[in-house]
């Protein structure tokens, strides 16, 4: 059972998690105009917290993560509140293709697990129809005292130089606004910026 399974049955009930999300849903709704025709993704979506934030909006959402257990408990909730138009599948996209595309795709707090961002950057401007919007909310650069020196994951970003490399992609406008702070036990700030990119 991988880390992620073993948190999914605990994730919803962490006061910060639902924060989080409503707080990204907010600014994401506020940085996008967003319409009921879109068909959205969420990338790494773990128990979907962000996207049933965001349920009412799209026409149809796509649930994405590697861990089972997130994913059983988002068809869980997709099925106590019956959302037809949300649909959970279990997929290591890293190591994975995806045969539909999108009109955005949006994840919160994972690009720091992603092992070659570039190339998943890369995949979801593939995996967008033409005029799309990739949001990326994620921690600012940081010294690696969040998940803790020795976790293998990437310490933060600076938007500034991630828009530069979606841009590379070919990615057009870039934007981005800082959306939440998450307060640690250690004592410490970690504020986490929203980056919207137009395809």
């Amino acid at each position: 059972m991988s880390e992620f399974d073993s948190k999914a049955r605990e994730w919803d009930k962490d006061k910060m998690h639902v924060e989080r999300a409503e707080a990204i849903a907010k600014k994401l709704s506020e940085m996008v105009s967003l319409n009921k025709s879109m068909k959205a993704l969420e990338y790494g979506a773990g128990t979907g917290l962000l996207s049933f934030e965001l349920k009412d909006l799209f026409s149809e959402i796509t649930l994405m993560d590697s861990s089972s257990e997130m994913i059983k408990v988002c068809d869980e909730k997709t099925a106590y509140y019956g959302t037809k138009h949300i649909n959970p599948v279990c997929i290591d996209l890293e190591h994975s293709d995806f045969d539909q595309t999108f009109d955005i795709i949006y994840n919160q707090m994972v690009m720091h697990h992603v092992t070659n961002v570039d190339t998943m950057l890369r995949k979801f401007f593939d995996l967008l129809n033409p005029g799309g919007y990739l949001a990326i909310a994620d921690l600012f650069a940081e010294d690696g005292s969040f998940h803790g020196l020795d976790a293998n994951v990437h310490p933060g970003f600076n938007p500034d130089e991630l828009s530069n490399t979606l841009k590379s992609i070919g990615f057009k406008a870039t934007k981005h606004e800082t959306c939440f702070t998450v307060k640690r036990s250690n004592g410490r700030d970690y504020p986490v910026f929203l980056l919207i990119a137009q395809k």
